[in-house]
């Protein structure tokens, strides 16, 4: 079963049709939109500072999502998928960006909406990456900008698939006796 702990006095609040992944830890204070899915062994710790996560929001496997305590707090969007491994820490994520595998995005950040981070990239603290663009390396730097068409194309596919991915454990799940610890809140 996945781990949804309070800390501090808060207590996790998820919206309709969320899918925690059996090994899955979300504690703290963290509001999740509907539709998002939190993927195997990711953690998103609201024990040091609120995160606040918005619609169709896929958190990848071994995606880490924490704060700095008292000075930085996370933001994430809506449609914003974070991939395997990812750290986004003390953030703001705006509505449409995707953070590539072992990607981190540091405290206060700002990555702005149709915006992407390749993976391996690291966002250094303060930066702010524009949008419609793609920032790569380390430190992250703008390499290219994407035309809204493309962007579009890349975002709402991956975002798709994820609800998609969560249907199919559902489906396992309804099936199963065990019921395999998989939640749908």
């Amino acid at each position: 079963m996945p781990i949804i702990r309070t800390v501090r006095g808060k207590t996790p609040v998820f919206g309709k049709n969320v899918f925690l992944a059996d090994n899955a830890v979300v504690v703290g204070d963290v509001v999740m939109g509907d539709d998002c899915t939190v993927w195997f062994h990711a953690v998103v710790r609201g024990d040091v500072h609120y995160i606040r996560i918005g619609n169709r929001v896929n958190i990848q496997d071994h995606a880490v999502i924490h704060c700095t305590f008292e000075k930085a707090f996370t933001i994430i969007g809506n449609n914003v998928s974070i991939g395997h491994s990812a750290i986004v820490h003390g953030c703001t994520l705006e509505d449409n960006v995707v953070v590539g595998m072992g990607a981190i995005v540091m405290d206060h950040a700002v990555v702005e909406k149709n915006a992407l981070v390749a993976a391996g990239a690291v966002v250094l603290e303060n930066t702010r990456v524009e949008s419609g663009s793609i920032y790569a390396g380390v430190p992250a730097r703008k390499v290219k900008m994407l035309s809204p068409e493309d962007f579009e194309q890349i975002n709402m596919r991956i975002a798709a698939n994820y609800v998609r991915y969560a249907s199919w454990f559902r489906e396992e799940h309804q099936r199963s006796s065990a019921g395999g610890g998989n939640v749908e809140l």
